[in-house]
Order: structure tokens, then sequence, then C-alpha cells
């Protein structure tokens, strides 16, 4: 069924886009093919399964080593590569509680929402915020953390960077979604800009985190498969 998007209507952008009609009318205003409703719903089920899947890894080995001190976490590689430090570092435990409890909390939030998305029911403005608050809350978080693991344990644990690398593809297209459907107020330049480069706007993201990872504890990294 197609429907009419009045561009002057916020009321009408928190709902799908992807019907043929609209999506040509996006491509129009915007000039390049929107991002569609039910792609979207699949990136943040995807996603949101992996950040979950990351997160239950984690927290599986935080109890494992609070019941058996001395048993070597699944996610230890060498001495490098450990999430052992890492969890037991204050820093795994921001609020009184292990890091990956938020993720275990969180990311069934994000997969719902894809799933709702996939039904084609219409979300309201207020969630979509609320969703994007908190996931750029979380990737405020990585960061942190990433900064920590670079600069202060100069260790890498490999579950957290499961979540570290989801992340930034779950706020960027969600960043594009409500720039698309102007839940967020920019200019069109911008508008077109944003959601006609949103690949490469992710590329570059990762590029610049590898490129960070690489400076900082790349010598490290190399140094502990021998190379």
């Amino acid at each position: 069924m197609r429907y009419r998007r009045d561009v002057t209507d916020s009321t009408v952008s928190d709902g799908p886009s992807s019907d043929v009609g609209s999506a040509d009318y996006d491509r129009q205003v915007v000039g390049a093919r929107p991002l569609a409703y039910r792609t979207f719903g699949v990136l943040l089920s995807v996603l949101g399964a992996i950040g979950l899947a990351g997160s239950f890894w984690l927290s599986y080995e935080k109890i494992e080593s609070l019941l058996h001190p001395d048993r070597v976490a699944s996610c230890t590689i060498n001495v490098f590569l450990s999430c052992g430090d890492a969890m037991g570092s204050w820093q795994g435990s921001l609020l009184g509680f292990p890091n990956p409890f938020l993720g275990v909390a969180a990311f069934p939030v994000v997969i719902t929402t894809g799933v709702v998305i996939l039904t084609r029911v219409r979300l309201p403005r207020w969630y979509w915020l609320c969703l994007l608050g908190g996931t750029v809350l979380g990737q405020a978080l990585i960061f942190f953390l990433m900064w920590t693991s670079f600069y202060t344990l100069v260790k890498l644990c490999p579950a957290c960077m499961v979540v570290w690398t989801i992340m930034w593809p779950l706020l960027w297209f969600q960043v594009t979604r409500a720039v698309q459907e102007r839940l967020l107020p920019v200019g069109e330049g911008l508008r077109r800009a944003v959601v006609g480069n949103r690949g490469v706007v992710l590329l570059i993201g990762y590029v610049v985190a590898i490129g960070w990872l690489l400076l900082t504890v790349g010598g490290a990294l190399f140094d502990s498969f021998g190379l």
C-alpha cells in the first residue's frame, strides 16, 4: 500500500518509507537512495543480536572468574589478547556491577525494535530519540573502554571487541535514519550529505578506529603473535 508524506509534517517521519512511491520521493529530496525502513529493521536486529551474544559471553566469563579465580577465560588468546585484565579492572564495573550486564539488558531492546520495524509498526518520535540517546551513551562508554585498553591496560579483550565493532554501525545508522526522517533538525545540505554518504562515513569510522588501535598497541599486538 502506497502512502504520501508531506515534508512539512514531522509527525509522519517516524513511519516506514520503504514503499516504492515513498522511496522515490525521498530520493528526490535527499539526492540519494534512502535507508529503507525494513533494511533498518534488519540492521537493528542483526547488530543487536551480535551485541547481545558478546555481552552474554563476557557476562558468563565474569561469573566464571568469580566462581573459579584460577580459570583462564575462553576469550583469552595470549598474554596481550586477554579478557581477564579488562574484566578485573575498576573500569570493567563502572556502575558497581560488570559492564557486560548493561549489554545483556540493553541489546534485547535493540533486537525487539528491529523486529517491530519488520512488522511495519510505526514507532513515535520520542521512542527513536530515546533509543538514539541510549546508543550515544553506549558509544561513549565504548570510547572510554577503548581508551582504557589502549593506554592503561595496554591489552585487548577479544569479546569486548565484538561489542565495540557493532556499536559504531548501530549508532551511525540510527543517526542516518533520524536525519533522513527529520527527527533531528539539520539543514537540507547536511541531510543530503549524511544520507548519501552513509556508507563512506561508516567505513571512515572503522578506518579511524583500526588506525588508532595500530598506532597505540599495534606493536604489542604483533609481538604477542611473535611477528
